[in-house]
């Protein structure tokens, strides 16, 4: 699960564990609104309710503590997914399972999908390596399920993976974007009616 703020008056002791997840929560409400470059550590203190050297003693720089978050929410982004996958073993509802864990991680993360999705420093190459992770884990776990069903090569199921993957994702940030014009649950089954007539095309293996 991402971080949620925990704000508590300058000078709270608090266990170290409870107070890194106390500024990662601060640190991912001024990240997702502000983007890094605009993002100020001392805001993130004040936010906290800390003081800056407290911030660095548990963060060194502006960009581990990014990448702490960034590691925080691919790790909800790959596990939501892991659960949808597991939760059936029909694949129809397997790849509507996959789309709902999409459409609610953009809807229901605290905003986390933006540092997933859409983060200001993909140049930076531990950035960029976190972003390849979050599309290639979920896209291997998707092509492992249409490979154990199907006789598609390797490397087609996993492009199929990849394609899933791109597809949910897109398609569940432009339905947030737009104002969340269509009802969640009806939108993910469009998708995955969209998808499921497409892959479904491929016989089971015997």
């Amino acid at each position: 699960m991402t971080a949620t703020s925990d704000a508590r008056p300058r000078g709270a002791r608090l266990p170290r564990q409870a107070r890194r997840r106390q500024l990662l929560g601060a640190a991912q409400e001024v990240f997702v609104s502000q983007g890094y470059h605009a993002a100020a550590m001392d805001e993130i203190a004040e936010r906290a309710g800390i003081s800056k050297p407290v911030l660095y003693q548990h963060f060194p720089s502006k960009l581990e503590l990014y990448l702490a978050l960034l590691d925080e929410s691919v790790d909800a982004l790959i596990d939501t997914v892991r659960k949808a996958l597991s939760s059936t073993s029909e694949n129809k509802q397997r790849v509507a399972a996959t789309f709902g864990a999409y459409f609610g991680f953009v809807a229901n993360q605290g905003g986390a999908y933006r540092l997933v999705f859409e983060s200001d420093l993909s140049n930076e190459p531990a950035v960029r390596e976190r972003l390849d992770r979050s599309v290639q884990e979920c896209a291997e776990m998707i092509s492992e399920v249409i490979k154990g069903d199907t006789d598609i090569p390797e490397e087609a199921a996993h492009l199929l993976g990849v394609g899933l993957v791109g597809t949910a994702q897109v398609s569940a940030r432009y339905w947030l974007r737009t104002g969340q014009r269509m009802p969640q649950e009806d939108a993910e089954q469009l998708m995955a009616r969209l998808s499921w007539r497409g892959i479904s095309g491929w016989p089971l293996s015997s």
